[in-house]
């Protein structure tokens, strides 16, 4: 696990299939009111990374969407933070066997963290935006691939890919400057403008 902003750490595990990386991310919130830290889509730790998280702490997981349980349920054990993931998505989530604890409704905060909609790879998609530090967390809503562009899961991937244009085309117009996707390379700075590419890509 390495820290990539002040306070934002990260850990990565490879998807051969894909030919990325997975990403997982703590985010470290002493000041905030929830009592903790947060760990968004847990990726598969080490026992080196689980044990780090584990001495960081977290008050709540948050799963941008329903195939991002990945390793929720073990840091869940490890630091004893509730899952939490938007209603929508929630049943598949659990027949994957994830311990969901609430829900993460659109429109709703967890300290400075904002969910967003990003509904259409999946009904109960979300982004999480942290204003004060324009930072956009983004699970499968937009890939960070190849480094430093972005793209979409293939059309058969969504369940409904017309939808999912719409939600990213939202999302690029909210300020922000950073792109953490829980797939691929995350960007640090000037993002707007891969994923403004992105959206223009797709009227050519």
């Amino acid at each position: 696990m390495r820290e990539i902003l002040p306070g934002i750490h990260i850990w990565s595990k490879l998807s051969p299939p894909h030919g990325y990386d997975f990403n997982g991310y703590l985010l470290e919130l002493a000041e905030s009111d929830l009592g903790g830290n947060l760990v968004i889509d847990p990726v598969e730790p080490s026992q080196q990374e689980l044990d780090a998280i584990a001495a960081k702490g977290a008050a709540l997981i948050l799963l941008t969407n329903r195939n991002h349980g990945r390793a929720a349920n073990a840091v869940r054990e490890a630091t004893g933070a509730k899952i939490l993931i938007n209603p929508a998505d929630r049943l598949h989530a659990e027949s994957q066997g994830i311990a969901v604890d609430g829900a993460l409704l659109v429109g709703a905060t967890f300290g400075p963290i904002e969910a967003v909609d990003a509904a259409g790879k999946s009904p109960g998609e979300v982004a999480l935006f942290w204003r004060d530090r324009r930072v956009l967390f983004v699970g499968d809503s937009i890939i960070g691939w190849p480094a430093g562009a972005c793209k979409l899961l293939p059309d058969d991937k969504m369940d409904d890919p017309a939808q999912l244009r719409a939600s990213v085309a939202r999302l690029q117009t909210l300020e922000f400057d950073t792109l953490l996707p829980g797939d691929g390379v995350p960007i640090l700075k000037g993002a707007r403008e891969p994923v403004g590419a992105l959206i223009e890509s797709w009227a050519a």
